[in-house]
Formats: C-alpha cells, structure tokens, sequence
C-alpha cells in the first residue's frame, strides 16, 4: 500500500472515530478513540465469518503504517515538543528534585522489578522467555507515556502540583526507559559481553546529558529567533523545522536521545510564551497550531494503537500472563514511586495520598507498543508484543477512565472545563496537596 494510501485511510478513520466520540461516546479522547478502533478492528477480524474478506486489507494498512518507525521517528518528536510546549517551566522547577528522581531512579528501579517478576511469571506458567527479554519488557513498560499521561490529565482538575508531577515525570523517563531499552535488548540478542559497564554509562550519559544539552542549545536558539518576529506564520514555521530537524539531528547526527532532547527544546520555547515576548495574536495562532498538532497526531496514534489489536494472537497462558504482568507492573510502578517519595519526604512534605494516585496516573503508551516492536522476530518477541499491549490497553482503558475520578474522590474536586474552573472564576478551593512544596 502506498504511503499517500496509507495516509489517507489513516486519516479518515481518525476522522471518523473523533466524531463517533465526541457525538456518541463522550469519553476522553485517547480513551474513546482507541475503545472505537478496537470494536472496528474486532468486527474486521470476525468479518470473514460472514464473507467480507478486509482483514487483508487492515493487515496491508498496518503493514504499510509501520508503528514503531512511524511513532519512534516521526510522531512523537512533534508530540513531546507540543505537549512539553504548554508545560509552565516556573511551575514545573518547583518540582524537579522529585521530577528528576521519578524519571531516573524509578525507571531503573521499576525495569529490574518487571523483569525479574515477569520471568518468575513465565516459569510459573511454563512459557520459555529467557530472563534477558524480561528485561527488555521491563525497560520498555516502565517509563510512563507522555502523550497518554498529558491527554488525561487534560480532563480532570488534578490540583497543579500532582499535574506538574506526573507530566514532568512523562516527559523525561521515556528518554531513560529508551537507553534501557536499547542497552538490554543489546544484551538479549548478542550475549553477555555485548555491553561492558563503562560503555552502558557512557551511553547513558551521551544519550541523557547530552539530550538535555543539545535541546537546551535549540530551545534557546529558537527562542532567540521568536524574539526577533511578531508573525505567527513565520513562528509555526520556525518552530515546525526545529523540531523536523532538530528531531532527525538529535537521533542520527550527535546519536542523542531525541525525546530528551525535543521536551527540553520544548519548554525553553514555551517558557518564552509564558513570558509573553509575543504580540497577543501570535501566541494565541502559534499555541492554537501546536495543540491541534498535538490533538491530531495524538488522535491519529491511539487509532492505529487500536488497529495493532489485528496484528495480535492471544493464547491462553498468553491471556493469563498479561493479567500477571498487569499486576506486576502495577506493584512495580508503586513501589519505584515510594522510595523516590519516601526519601525526598525526610527534608519534604508530600500529601499522604500523592503515590496512589501517581501509581494510578502513571499510564502506558504509543512508547512501549512502538519499541516491542521494534524486538527481532522470535516467540519471545510475539510474547513480550501480546502482554506490552495488554498492560497498555488496561492503561489506557482502565486507568485512564478512573484517574479523574480517583482525583476527585481523594481531593475532593470536580471535573471543570477551562471556563467552569474555579481557578478562572477567582475562587480559591482548599486542597489536600495544597501543603506540597516539592
């Protein structure tokens, strides 16, 4: 199938499930998209039964989408750069001790748990994965998903500490989950003396640091340049080609982490756009572009998440493996939570109810379906692909669905749109985080 083929269908069906959606539906977008796609994709795999053979022209689709190149190398630069655009960095400093930790520490910390679980899981269940691509598995479902995490956290009224948490967290750790990954895949398929220790540092320092450096040289340059202009069409331009390039730059040139690299590049800019060195109609056109840039990619990537449903076989120790590495993953989660919490929380005060609800609102992603993927063929990849989307379809359709209304049920918030919140009315509601200065 050709690419303007590919595009084409892709589109449409985005279309048409944000219309089922909003009209019908009425749940949050990532959540009711992907719920829309999956019952397509379900009636597609059942349609043979009653003789419409299209299964083989989803299959082509899927073929020719491509996930884990289209979202690893094309999407989700220009997701992180739009989601980290609108991220206060004045708020988000107040936070980055914890911040920092949650994305280094925990994900480390989480990868190893994961890993080790899910094989004692397997040999429990006589399914033969060798230890290495638990590993892997671990490294790749343990950062949380910037672009899932950020589309929830759009629909409830989560007091702004906990928001600048969890976004921060999501905007940093899949750079690390990343590294990991490649470190022990690297592990998994070439053996033991792939990797010595100083070269894994090293990696991780060049990948890491040297993200954090080469996105703050270009948030900074393409801050520099906005200064200059009062037009939007130059400003989306300008911005556009930062990250286009910047992106490919990052990855294939100084072979530095990208994510890293566009969420630092991104809150530079936006940190300029908080301070307001743009004429009022500029920033208002150049944040508008950037959100529907983020709302249709976001859209166009829990569609083709729930058309992967297709490409999927579930037996049935695959079915009771993905139930436990659910569980799994969720008991890691909240551990690699506490102990960052716990030890900061000796100089710091944090709300007793702040881990519940990051281990909830850590949620999975496009990230760790794009990079199973990306594992060579071989029964341990079918596995480690069958229980990566099971953990990030309960992700999304679970947790996500229930985050606002665990929110409100510990601070004792409602859901208010933009307009309705108490915020733009000038009232000022009580908080059970309003103590946190972390």
């Amino acid at each position: 199938m050709r690419a303007e083929q590919v595009v084409g269908v892709l589109l449409s069906l985005t279309a048409v499930s944000s219309y089922l959606n909003y009209r019908f539906v009425k749940l949050p977008k990532s959540i009711g998209i992907t719920l829309i796609t999956l019952v397509l994709s379900f009636l597609i795999a059942i349609s043979g039964k009653f003789g419409w053979d299209v299964e083989a022209f989803a299959t082509h689709l899927l073929d020719g989408i491509g996930f884990n190149d289209t979202f690893l190398h094309g999407m989700l630069g220009f997701l992180i750069f739009a989601a980290s655009l609108h991220v206060n960095t004045m708020e988000l400093s107040k936070y980055k001790t914890i911040v920092g930790l949650l994305a280094t520490v925990s994900v480390i910390l989480s990868t190893f748990m994961i890993g080790f679980g899910t094989y004692a899981l397997t040999q429990f269940l006589d399914i033969a994965v060798p230890l290495e691509y638990c590993l892997v598995f671990g490294a790749l479902i343990s950062p949380t998903d910037p672009i899932a995490a950020l589309g929830i956290l759009k629909t409830v009224n989560a007091p702004k500490g906990l928001e600048m948490k969890i976004a921060g967290e999501a905007l940093f750790n899949d750079g690390m989950g990343i590294v990991l990954f490649v470190v022990l895949l690297g592990l998994a398929v070439g053996g033991q003396n792939t990797w010595t220790v100083s070269e894994a540092t090293l990696f991780f320092l060049q990948q890491g640091v040297g993200g954090v450096l080469l996105g703050l040289l270009m948030g900074w340059l393409a801050a520099r340049l906005l200064r200059t202009i009062d037009n939007y069409e130059v400003a989306i331009i300008l911005t556009l080609g930062m990250v286009a390039g910047g992106y490919a730059f990052a990855h294939s040139v100084m072979e530095v982490s990208g994510p890293i690299c566009m969420a630092v590049a991104g809150l530079s800019v936006g940190g300029l756009l908080h301070r307001g060195h743009m004429s009022k109609d500029t920033l208002q056109r150049l944040s508008a572009f950037w959100e529907l840039v983020d709302e249709l990619l976001n859209a166009i990537l829990f569609v083709a998440i729930g058309l992967e449903f297709l490409s999927l076989s579930f037996r049935v120790d695959t079915a009771l493996a993905s139930v436990g590495a659910i569980v799994i993953t969720m008991a890691a989660r909240w551990i690699s939570v506490m102990i960052p919490v716990a030890s900061v929380s000796m100089f710091r005060k944090f709300s007793p109810n702040v881990v519940l609800i990051m281990t909830w609102g850590g949620l999975r992603g496009g990230i760790s379906i794009a990079l199973a993927l990306t594992i060579p063929p071989g029964s341990a990849r079918d596995f480690i692909v069958a229980i990566t989307y099971a953990v990030v379809l309960f992700s999304i359709m679970v947790q996500g669905l229930t985050m606002g209304a665990l929110v409100r049920r510990i601070t004792g918030r409602t859901a208010f749109t933009k307009e309705e919140s108490p915020e733009a009315l000038g009232v000022r509601r009580p908080s059970v985080f309003e103590d946190e200065i972390v």
